[in-house]
């Protein structure tokens, strides 16, 4: 483990946790790596910001306003006093603009376009610019990340960050064009997205958080808008380190199989790659306050015989530096590979590896289950569902336990035996499938 001190920022930390011995010919090197910031040089506390974050950034609140907005008693009420929530979140100094999103976006506060400084008169001012906004129209939720994008981009600041609310589907753009916008937002802001309700679709509202390293929930009932959109602000004004990357570098011959974050929740990095120089890529990881986050690297290494050792890869924390030079090194780790014939040794898994290799599995067969269940396959469903029950038991995940429990009756959890509910309210399948990459960290 190494340690790059910094003044004044998080001091970022790397463990790395893996079984390195391999059989005879063995290739495949499996490792996890956890990185760690603790802010303002202590320890990790989670919603404990340092004071001096906030002025440093810029945030855009989406809030949905096409028509069905206005159908659900209390839903445009309830983003009202939540965008208001948010503001009233907001640090002095944070610039910051809110946005009406319908099949077409429009600035709100400020009116004319641009960002306004957070303080007492500003952050009034924006509340009763709140009670302008009516529902009425339709949903292109591209064209709303464009306008926040633009936004975002007039403000010279380290973080960017996003906050979307959506009660419908995408209906009056194509999934190219709404995969266009987050292309074209990606690494420019992170953005958390929110369903409120049920009418809108899972995979959309989570795709965007998860091409905009943001978060991503459903909240069923409006009166908790409010709530979770304070805890995202104070979320969002706690992160103090913008744009950090982590750079795995191989050696000649070994290759990625792939990087993936697993705590706190599962997101696929592999395709995300960016050259970073001679056998060296970056992965982004976004922003960072006070926090732990756990990756599971797989690296595979040219064959070699039985007393051989070398260096699979080394797992850097990057961030770039504000002149365009060499990038800023925050922490690393290292990967090793030894050959043995010890079978004990070589057979051994990590129970960090064990451990993340079973949250991912549960992440994939509760998304396979759901959509076989909805799909009418019941015996693919049960199977599938039967499995993550197994699975969240075994691992002690219970929040995920208990979701899964509004979907199946368990007749045993520690052998997956279940059977589908006839009927499943539509909040509580919704809730699972998007909570479905939520992990737990390994049982001490």
């Amino acid at each position: 483990m190494a340690d790059f001190p910094q003044q004044s920022e998080p001091r970022f930390s790397v463990e790395v946790y893996q079984n390195e011995h391999l059989p005879e010919g063995g290739r495949e090197v499996h490792a996890v790596v956890t990185v760690t910031s603790a802010g303002d040089g202590g320890g990790p506390s989670a919603g404990a910001p340092s004071p001096g974050a906030g002025p440093d950034a810029a945030v855009v609140v989406m809030v949905d306003c096409s028509g069905s907005m206005g159908h659900a008693p209390g839903k445009l009420r309830g983003a009202r006093e939540a965008t208001a929530a948010a503001i009233d979140a907001l640090r002095d100094g944070v610039r910051f603009a809110v946005i009406a999103g319908t099949h077409t976006a429009r600035p709100v506060f400020p009116a004319a376009g641009g960002l306004a400084t957070a303080g007492p008169d500003t952050r009034k001012q924006a509340k009763r610019a709140l009670n302008g906004l009516l529902a009425d129209g339709g949903t292109a939720i591209g064209s709303w990340l464009r306008l926040a994008g633009r936004l975002l981009d007039t403000a010279d600041v380290s973080m960017r960050h996003g906050i979307l609310l959506t009660d419908g589907r995408n209906e009056h753009e194509s999934p190219e064009e709404l995969r266009a916008a987050l292309d074209a937002c990606a690494g420019r802001f992170t953005c958390d997205a929110r369903g409120v309700g049920t009418d809108w679709e899972v995979k959309e509202v989570t795709a965007i958080a998860s091409a905009l390293l943001g978060s991503a929930d459903i909240v069923a009932d409006p009166a908790g808008l409010a709530a979770d959109f304070t805890r995202m602000m104070e979320d969002a004004m706690g992160k103090e380190v913008a744009d950090v990357a982590l750079r795995v570098w191989t050696p000649v011959d070994a290759e990625i199989v792939f990087v993936k974050q697993v705590a706190p929740t599962v997101e696929d990095l592999t395709g995300r790659r960016t050259t970073a120089g001679p056998r060296a890529g970056d992965y982004p990881t976004g922003s960072w306050g006070a926090e732990s986050r756990d990756y599971h690297l797989c690296v595979r290494v040219p064959a070699a015989e039985v007393g051989r050792e070398m260096l699979a890869a080394r797992a850097s924390l990057i961030r770039p530096r504000p002149d365009g030079g060499v990038p800023e090194a925050l922490a690393q780790g290292l990967v090793r590979a030894v050959w043995t014939d010890d079978l004990a040794a070589s057979t051994s898994i990590d129970p960090q590896v064990a451990h993340y290799t079973g949250q991912a599995e549960l992440s994939q067969v509760i998304q396979q289950g759901l959509d076989a269940r909805k799909s009418g396959h019941v015996a693919e469903a049960t199977a599938k569902l039967g499995r993550a029950v197994q699975l969240a038991s075994v691992s002690g995940n219970d929040g995920t336990a208990k979701l899964l429990a509004k979907v199946v009756d368990v007749v045993d959890a520690a052998t997956g035996t279940v059977r589908l509910k006839a009927k499943v309210a539509e909040a509580d399948e919704m809730t699972l499938e998007t909570r479905s990459t939520k992990t737990v960290r390994v049982k001490k």
